[in-house]
């Protein structure tokens, strides 16, 4: 049975695109980007002090920097920006072709690795992938590909032992999961964690019969995977071997990524889209494109920070 919590509006202005959520342990501020804005914002738990930072091309995800300020996936590039509105400094390209290929879904693993996974903007060909982006050692970072032949990128977690990596390909409808290995970097004994029902032709919002599909996702400290169920109006929790522990209704039809917060790391934040959704759509839920807020018993897992220079 789906669950309809109280949930806080973080702030009243609404953003075409949310993704990328984490909280910042040492500055308890809240970040998120929206995408085709081409902005990162960042407030405090009550949504006060709303700032925005514009960007030159679309932002796909964002991680905190050891050192401080951010590691930053444009569509052209992955940048490092030191302080808040700072300079941007090249840090590496990824290869694909920017004019269909942009990034979208990334974290840090917990040794300080950037992972970007990308989309597949013309959805035809599969040419999303995963990559991993070490910049530990001086010189040029080391781009590796971790996984390919997918149309959106989404879904990215680490289990707490970090021994299993989750990644889902959105419109196909699916959650991946690989054993890790976090010193050598390694994906091995690939399987399905999850498979969702496709969407059902000439479907609209008023059929609660979709259950959506799988976008960004989030890790607690008892390992269930929390994953947002885009144009499924809810974020559901699953347990290590994949059983449905719980479902939560969202004010918005398509909730876009979870992450885990505040000084206990026991409240869910989650970012929603209203790009490219219908008027009726938005008539009937009007706040789409708010970040969310709400209580949950379990912590969450803090955010990974980048390591590089």
């Amino acid at each position: 049975m789906i669950q309809r919590p109280v949930w806080q509006t973080l702030h009243p202005a609404p953003y075409e695109l949310g993704e990328s959520p984490f909280w910042h342990p040492h500055e308890q501020l809240l970040y998120w980007v929206d995408i085709p804005g081409k902005k990162i914002l960042r407030c405090d738990a009550d949504g006060a002090q709303l700032q925005t930072w514009g960007m030159p091309s679309e932002p796909g995800c964002i991680a905190p920097a050891q050192c401080g300020g951010l590691v930053i996936a444009l569509r052209h590039g992955v940048f490092r920006a030191r302080k808040w509105g700072g300079a941007l400094e090249p840090v590496t390209a990824l290869p694909y072709d920017t004019a269909t290929v942009r990034a979208n879904d990334g974290k840090c693993d917990a040794l300080g690795r950037f992972w970007v996974g990308t989309i597949d903007e013309p959805k035809a060909s599969s040419a999303a992938a995963l990559w991993s982006i070490d910049a530990r050692a001086e010189g040029a970072a080391f781009v590796q590909q971790q996984a390919k032949d997918a149309l959106t990128a989404n879904g990215l977690a680490w289990a707490p032992d970090n021994a299993s990596l989750y990644w889902a390909d959105t419109p196909k409808h699916i959650v991946h999961c690989w054993d890790y290995a976090l010193q050598s970097n390694q994906l091995s004994a690939h399987r399905t964690f999850l498979q969702f029902e496709p969407k059902p032709a000439g479907w609209t919002f008023q059929d609660s019969g979709y259950q959506g599909r799988p976008d960004g996702a989030a890790v607690d400290a008892e390992g269930c995977y929390w994953v947002s169920m885009f144009e499924g109006a809810r974020i559901c929790r699953f347990a290590p071997d994949g059983t449905l522990l719980a479902q939560f209704a969202t004010p918005a039809q398509c909730p876009t990524m979870p992450c885990f917060g505040g000084a206990d790391l026991k409240t869910l934040f989650v970012t929603t889209a209203r790009h490219g959704r219908s008027a009726e759509e938005l008539a009937h839920y009007p706040q789409s494109g708010c970040v969310f807020a709400m209580r949950v018993d379990v912590p969450g897992l803090p955010v990974n920070f980048y390591s590089g220079d």
